[in-house]
């Protein structure tokens, strides 16, 4: 279990902050905005109402004993920099920032944020990848060029086993499990037979999944 703290409770911050405490991870929630405190108040177990851009404030939460600091204030660039600096300057771990644009998140990376994420722009990205091919129904960004996606078996690869089609070598991808009726089987064995009715989840770069898929 780890220790997290959520600063901010948009609906980034707010849905964060869910998550990491449904997996069983210690969540303490920060918003400065009474409403929006009160709107996560049934979701969340601790919530504080605070204003983190006092130096005193984030001094008083203890930042250096949390595993993660998520800094979830999205619409106010300004603002999560200044946490952000202020996280890093008072001992913080491990920061995670919101950003909306390119130069935010490089500024965020050289003022002490450890990763950045776009929320607005990867759920975008990701959508676009699922919806802009027939045979993709899921994605998942590992780095610009690689990912994680669930395909639709394709059709040349029915009948034949993993052994027999040298999946790694012949297409360059790697299988990293299959999907039927919504089960997953995360371990294929070399004499894993393709049929149509599954779905798999491979992992390559994206200019060999597009061969693939033929698109």
């Amino acid at each position: 279990m780890k220790s997290v703290l959520v600063i901010g409770l948009g609906r980034f911050g707010k849905h964060m902050a869910k998550k990491m405490q449904e997996d069983g991870h210690s969540v303490l929630a920060v918003e400065m905005s009474e409403e929006r405190a009160d709107a996560a108040v049934n979701m969340l177990q601790n919530i504080e109402i605070m204003d983190c851009r006092e130096e005193e404030v984030i001094r008083s939460l203890g930042v250096e004993n949390f595993d993660l600091c998520v800094v979830a204030i999205g619409d106010d660039f300004q603002t999560t920099l200044e946490i952000v600096v202020l996280l890093k300057d008072l001992g913080a771990k491990y920061i995670v920032a919101r950003a909306t644009r390119d130069v935010h998140k490089k500024l965020l990376l050289r003022n002490g944020a450890d990763f950045v994420v776009y929320a607005e722009k990867d759920m975008a990205e990701r959508l676009a990848v699922k919806f802009g091919m027939d045979d993709i129904f899921d994605y998942i960004q590992l780095s610009d060029d690689v990912g994680v996606y669930e395909i639709r078996t394709p059709k040349e690869w029915i009948g034949y086993s993993v052994r027999e089609l040298d999946v790694r070598a012949k297409y360059h991808v790697n299988i990293l499990g299959s999907k039927s009726d919504d089960v997953l089987q995360p371990i294929i064995a070399p004499d894993y037979v393709f049929n149509a009715e599954d779905s798999l989840y491979v992992i390559s770069d994206k200019k060999y999944i597009r061969k693939l898929v033929h698109n």
